[in-house]
């Protein structure tokens, strides 16, 4: 049964129903309104998982994450291949042919497959051995990215193989850049300056009273 054709909470017409409760432990043959009081006192849903059995079971869950969570799943296992195709003659430049490795590698990196097309003119076709040679050189070079498909095979003029990625790409989605506050930044506070304390100097000395005369 697919997401959308889940039925939930009221949607569950059957009674009763095999429970299983927001821990994932089996809480065996309840009543249909016993369930969804239980999932309606805890904030969650519950959902028909096995439609199918008798009597059906159902879980008590976040219908909606588990629906976001099915979704991600899906859409990871069904990545959208594109095919692309990396033309080659047997007597291309190696500077040439290192240039379209890096973009073959590139395809394959992105989760695309990737067709080598060897073109053959004239004479050259009865030299298949240098499009062999070639295309091994090709496998090896790729063969940290990239296994085959569909091994080098002659179709008249051209020779063709097919490299898929050895792995597919996880899906990614950038994060969000954090919302940018619009209380301006508060001042910083100046340190209040040290009192200046007047150092005081010294009393001056009086000049000592001469000694009285003595009779």
């Amino acid at each position: 049964m697919t997401i959308s054709n889940q039925r939930c909470n009221e949607q569950i017409r059957l009674s009763p129903i095999r429970l299983i409760d927001e821990t994932g432990a089996m809480q065996g043959v309840v009543p249909t309104d016993e369930a969804l009081r239980r999932a309606r006192d805890l904030g969650l849903d519950l959902v028909e998982i096995s439609p199918s059995e008798r009597p059906p079971v159902c879980k008590i869950m976040d219908y909606g994450k588990h629906k976001y969570l099915q979704s991600k799943k899906t859409k990871q296992k069904h990545h959208e291949q594109k095919l692309k195709e990396v033309r080659i003659r047997p007597k291309t430049d190696p500077h040439d042919r290192v240039i379209k490795l890096n973009h073959a590698r590139e395809f394959l990196s992105h989760g695309d497959r990737v067709q080598f097309t060897m073109m053959f003119k004239g004479r050259e076709r009865f030299h298949q051995d240098i499009g062999n040679e070639s295309f091994q050189d090709i496998i090896t070079a790729l063969a940290d990215i990239a296994k085959v498909e569909s091994p080098p095979r002659m179709f008249g003029k051209r020779m063709t193989m097919l490299l898929v990625p050895a792995k597919l790409p996880p899906t990614t989605k950038p994060k969000p850049a954090a919302p940018k506050s619009d209380k301006p930044a508060a001042p910083k506070a100046d340190k209040p300056a040290a009192p200046k304390v007047d150092v005081a100097s010294p009393p001056a000395s009086s000049p000592e009273a001469p000694p009285s005369a003595t009779a």
